[in-house]
């Protein structure tokens, strides 16, 4: 399973149906979504400032939550951001790798 931070902010017909519905029903919609892709919730949590919802979810891979982000964005009334993210024993693999790169002007 692949582990994501979201970050979604509501738009336009999305803060209605955010003050209508409630936060419950909005975070189990996100449970169904997540269900329907072989995923599931980790965290869900709304905030102030920038970022109306925040939390964090596990996927079965990137078309997975390729397919999430698409699908959300999509209606238009929420507009998500997917940030993928790696434990700690995964960025001491990344460390070992050398990869191979010129930089610019060299």
């Amino acid at each position: 399973m692949s582990k994501y931070l979201f970050e979604a902010n509501y738009v336009g017909d999305g803060i209605k149906g955010l003050m209508r519905e409630g936060g419950t029903k909005r975070r189990d919609a996100l449970v169904d979504a997540l269900e329907s892709v072989g995923g599931s919730l980790e965290c869900f949590y709304y905030a102030f400032g920038d970022t109306d919802v925040l939390g964090v979810f596990d996927v079965p891979g990137t078309a997975a939550a390729a397919a999430l982000s698409l699908m959300i964005n999509s209606t238009g009334n929420v507009d998500v951001r997917l940030r993928p993210l790696m434990t700690v024993e995964d960025l001491d693999e990344a460390a070992k790798k050398t990869p191979s790169y010129r930089a610019p002007g060299r």
